[in-house]
């Protein structure tokens, strides 16, 4: 059974909204670890199959500073090795440059970035959701 781990910051809710229609979409095929990345550490994206890590955007269109940044940054010098990945997130404002940045990052650490990530405006509608629903089951399927 495929190893799916989902890495995700929350400020306002929408962004966790997110990550449990992903987990919902996953969990028929895989076994889905579900957490916070307060809680998360480098063995959760290293030891899984695929991953989906999300983070709203903050401030100028940034990763949250405290918690998802750090953690990000830590993977800067460890070879992602081909990690099948996709990365999501809400907004308030802006383009979703946060978002574009973030994947190409993602893929300069050595990610295999799956799909263009997916950015919600403020709290995910049902199209939105069932879009998370089919993430979960792309990584599912790999």
């Amino acid at each position: 059974m495929k190893k799916i781990s989902i890495v995700y910051w929350s400020g306002t809710g929408n962004t966790e909204v997110m990550a449990q229609a992903i987990s919902k979409g996953a969990q028929d095929n895989s076994e889905v670890k579900l957490v916070k990345v307060e809680d998360a550490n480098k063995e959760d994206i290293l030891d899984a199959d695929a991953v989906a890590i999300g983070c709203p955007s903050m401030g100028a269109e940034e990763l949250e500073s405290e918690y998802m940044e750090p953690f990000i940054a830590s993977f800067e010098n460890i070879d992602l090795n081909g990690k099948p990945m996709i990365l999501f997130g809400s907004y308030d404002w802006g383009d979703g440059q946060w978002m574009k940045e973030w994947d190409e990052r993602m893929k300069d650490y050595g990610a295999n970035i799956l799909q263009e990530g997916l950015i919600t405006h403020l709290s995910p509608e049902d199209e939105d959701i069932h879009k998370c629903e089919e993430i979960g089951k792309k990584l599912s399927n790999i």
